[in-house]
């Protein structure tokens, strides 16, 4: 299939005829929105534009929405030798079992209704995944991560970004960072969990259905601990505390370790009428 470019310089709407089957958007300041329908044409577009054009292409199944200049590889190391301002604001429709990579430096992403693998890496600016159902990577410098009604397994790794996950029901999250906080709200719905969060100095709170079903192992060097659930155990000595033991049959896995930041378990109640509003349990050591 021939190469089909666009040059986008001006606020513009497309459409695209041809299959498309995967997303590759970077973008440098201002926003990007990409939804997963089940429409079988991809749309873009470009509602505002500021400095060097946008390169648009099309190539077997693959939708690319770029800068000249602006690498994927190397997106988290990218600077512009000549300072040019750059903005624009960019809004994609693709069907929805597309693949989606978004990158981002000083720009907001989100990203709903996809089922395909999405991959996102920003320098700053804060992504927001709704309804995913594919496998979610995530790498970013300061930016943070919020995943909302996830079900694909999601990996997350930053210097000083926050990682939320609300209505999580992957099985398995990985995410390690070495400032950044991480708050995460699991139902896996009975699928054994593979959950492994580090941090240096971030606070780490879990919130997981009860009854739960995991071995735990929960650490910190020298921060507070909260543990809601009667089955498992807190110990420690000088300031290292630790939150052991299993829950239910212990078919998954729970580990968290951070250095100086304060763990916490908390329990889903069992209505989630209340849910965010149900104070935790536990008591604090």
């Amino acid at each position: 299939m021939p190469v089909s470019t666009w040059t986008v310089a001006e606020p513009r709407k497309l459409t695209f005829d041809d299959p498309v089957t995967a997303l590759s958007v970077r973008m440098v300041h201002g926003a990007v929105n990409v939804v997963g329908t089940d429409e079988p044409e991809a749309r873009l577009e470009v509602s505002a534009i500021d400095g060097p054009p946008l390169i648009v292409t099309q190539e077997d199944g693959r939708l690319t929405v770029t800068y000249e200049d602006l690498p994927w590889q190397d997106l988290l190391r990218w600077f512009d030798p000549q300072g040019r301002r750059r903005s624009a604001v960019v809004s994609l429709v693709v069907p929805a079992a597309s693949s989606v990579e978004v990158g981002v430096i000083g720009a907001g992403a989100v990203v709903s209704g996809v089922r395909g693998r999405t991959e996102v890496r920003g320098i700053t600016g804060d992504f927001t995944l709704v309804g995913l159902a594919g496998p979610v990577r995530g790498d970013s410098v300061s930016g943070g991560l919020e995943a909302q009604s996830v079900t694909g397994d999601l990996r997350f790794h930053s210097v000083s970004g926050d990682l939320t996950v609300v209505d999580g029901a992957g099985a398995t999250v990985r995410a390690e960072s070495v400032s950044g906080d991480m708050v995460l709200d699991l139902d896996p719905s009975g699928k054994p969990t593979d959950i492994r969060l580090t941090t240096v100095s971030g606070e780490i709170a879990i919130r997981l259905p009860h009854p739960a079903d995991a071995r735990v192992e929960a650490n910190t060097a020298s921060g507070a601990v909260s543990n809601a659930f009667e089955g498992l155990r807190v110990g420690g000595q000088w300031g290292a505390k630790k939150i052991t033991g299993t829950l239910g049959a212990g078919t998954g896995s729970l580990r968290a370790t951070t250095v100086s930041g304060a763990i916490a378990l908390l329990r889903r109640p069992p209505a989630e009428d209340d849910a965010y509003t149900a104070e935790p349990t536990g008591k604090v050591l």
